[in-house]
């Protein structure tokens, strides 16, 4: 069995890099801390609309959207792939 020695100078660069790896993870959970499911009240502040026009794009299918109950949830993908696809050049 060999032995290896360990020198300060290993720990510094161990230190480095692990400290490089949990700042990539934060900033990966970061990205990700968007929700996935949106309440009513949140996409009309997101997209800074009135209940109207929110109705209007349920209603016209522009939006989709899940009913549970008496409650209305939106997917946040749904909203960007919207904003997207109505995106004017």
């Amino acid at each position: 069995m060999a032995v290896q020695i360990i020198t300060t100078d290993d720990l510094r660069e161990f230190k480095i890099d692990l400290l490089a790896d949990i700042e990539k993870l934060l900033k990966q959970s970061s990205d990700s801390n968007t929700k996935k499911w949106l309440k009513s009240h949140e996409v009309k502040e997101l997209l800074n609309i009135s209940p109207g026009t929110l109705q209007h794009l349920r209603v016209s299918g522009i939006l989709p959207y899940t009913k549970i109950g008496g409650t209305i949830y939106y997917d946040y993908s749904d909203i960007q792939k919207m904003i997207a696809d109505n995106k004017v050049q």
